[in-house]
């Protein structure tokens, strides 16, 4: 994936690939909590809807990415997006802290993640 006369790493394609698709894929998942009236049905095909838009980004993201990462190491990488993606969106849209406790809790996630890249 390039744009013409640029040449974009493929650390930054499935980065940011990735972060989109997860942004997507969190609305998808969460989104509705805000809309507890809405009929059950109405969240569910509202939510493949956003989901099949996810797919179009988590797909050449990995795709792009596998070139370079292996397997463990792409779902790594899209594990800490998702986390820094949850966070942010349960503080501004949801409207929700953040304990220590939880913070101190992706920190070792994302520990465990670095050990994946070591290997």
């Amino acid at each position: 994936m390039t744009l013409p006369g640029v040449q974009i790493p493929v650390l930054w394609q499935t980065v940011g690939l990735l972060s989109l698709s997860n942004i997507f894929m969190t609305f998808a998942w969460y989104g509705h909590l805000k809309f507890k009236g809405t009929p059950l049905v109405v969240v569910v095909l509202a939510s493949w809807g956003i989901a099949l838009i996810e797919y179009c980004f988590a797909v050449p993201a990995n795709r792009y990415g596998h070139a370079v990462y292996s397997a463990a190491q792409l779902k790594t990488i899209q594990e800490v997006i998702t986390l820094t993606v949850f966070v942010v969106f349960s503080v501004l849209y949801l409207k929700e802290g953040v304990s220590m406790t939880t913070i101190a809790g992706f920190v070792l996630i994302a520990a465990g993640a670095a050990l994946v890249f070591r290997g």
